[in-house]
C-alpha cells in the first residue's frame, strides 16, 4: 500500500512552456505508482485534462494526502497558506530561481521523489503569521503568511510614520518606507534584503525589520514567537500605506486602521529528501563557499 494514496499537483502560472514537461512527467510517474493524482487548474490545463477535471485549490487540501508544488518559492508560499489549515504536507520541485523552500531538482525528479513517496523523508513544520486589520474596533480583513507581513507605502515617494507596540508596550515611532514582520522562514526573503538577520527556521521567533528607516539607530528586532505585534500608521500617512502577505495578497488600510500580527494557529508542513541540510542550502543559495584554492595554498 502506498504511503500517500492521493497527491495533488499545483503548478506555477504564467510559464507554461517551462512547466509543462515537468507536470506531464510527474503525472505519469505518480500514476505508474498507482497513486491517485489531482490537478489544480494550471496543471490540469498543462496535461490537457478535460473540462471539469481541475480541482479548486481549497479542495485539494481536503482530498489529498500530499501536494507537490512545481514552480518557485512564490508558488509554494501561495500553496502553503491554503494547505496549512488542512495539515497537508508539501514538496517543492524547483523551477524558480533561488528556491529556499522548493528543493527538489526536476532533473532528479523520480530519484528524489520515490523515497519520499515511500515514506522516507525529513518532516519540517514552519511557523506562520496571522494578520488582522481592524478599523473602529471591528475586523476589516485577515490573512496569513509563511514568509512575511509587510506594511509599506504604495503611492508616494515620501516615507510613512509607523507606531509599533509589542504585547501592548510601545516599542517605537519611526519614519521609514515600511516595516517587515517576518517568520524565521522569511528571514531569507525580503527581510534579508532589508538588513535583517538570518534565523534558523526551527526557532520560535518573529522578526521586525524596518525598510529604509530615517533614524540610523533603528535596527532589526527579534522577539519570541508568542508576542503580539500591533502597528498603526500615523494619521497623515494613512492613505499611503497598505499590507502585503508573502508579497502576494494585499490588504487595504481603512482610516484609523490597526494592524495586528501574531503567530498563526496552523503551521506549514514541508517534506524534504532525507539528509536535507538547511545550512547547505544557505551556502549554495547565498554563495557561502569554503576555503578558496588560493587560501588553501
Amino acid at each position: 500500500m502506498p504511503h500517500f494514496k492521493s497527491v495533488g499537483i499545483i503548478a506555477k502560472q504564467g510559464d507554461p512552456e517551462r512547466v509543462r514537461a515537468t507536470v506531464v512527467r510527474l503525472t505519469k510517474h505518480l500514476r505508474a505508482r498507482r497513486i491517485a493524482v489531482l490537478h489544480d487548474a494550471e496543471s490540469a490545463h498543462l496535461v490537457g485534462a478535460g473540462i471539469g477535471v481541475a480541482v479548486a485549490l481549497p479542495d485539494l487540501g481536503k482530498r489529498c494526502d500530499l501536494v507537490i508544488v512545481i514552480g518557485g518559492d512564490g508558488t509554494l508560499l501561495h500553496a502553503a497558506r491554503l494547505m496549512a489549515e488542512h495539515g497537508v504536507p508539501l514538496v517543492g520541485i524547483n523551477l524558480g530561481r533561488l528556491g529556499f523552500l522548493v528543493d527538489v531538482s526536476p532533473h532528479l525528479l523520480e530519484e528524489v521523489l520515490d523515497p519520499i513517496l515511500d515514506g522516507d523523508y525529513e518532516s519540517d513544520r514552519r511557523a506562520m503569521l496571522a494578520v488582522r486589520v481592524l478599523a473602529e474596533g471591528a475586523l476589516e480583513r485577515c490573512d496569513s503568511a509563511l514568509n512575511d507581513i509587510v506594511i509599506h507605502k504604495w503611492n508616494t515617494a515620501r516615507m510613512i510614520e509607523l507606531e509599533t507596540h509589542i504585547d501592548g508596550s510601545l516599542v517605537s515611532v519611526h519614519r521609514s518606507d515600511g516595516l517587515i514582520i517576518a517568520t524565521p522562514t522569511g528571514s531569507t526573503a525580503y527581510a534579508l534584503s532589508g538588513g535583517g538577520p538570518l534565523v534558523d527556521p526551527a526557532l520560535d521567533a518573529i522578526l521586525l525589520v524596518s525598510i529604509c528607516p530615517h533614524d540610523l539607530s533603528n535596527r532589526p528586532l527579534v522577539v519570541p514567537g508568542s508576542r503580539r505585534i500591533e502597528v498603526r500608521v500615523r494619521a497623515l500617512d494613512q492613505g499611503h500605506a497598505q499590507v502585503t502577505c508573502d508579497g502576494q495578497a494585499g490588504l487595504a488600510l481603512p482610516p484609523r486602521a490597526i494592524i495586528e500580527v501574531a503567530r498563526h494557529r496552523h503551521q506549514a508542513h514541508l517534506l524534504h529528501p532525507k539528509g536535507h541540510d538547511h545550512y547547505q542550502i544557505l551556502r549554495a543559495k547565498l554563495g557561502w563557499g569554503g576555503h578558496s584554492t588560493a587560501r588553501a595554498r
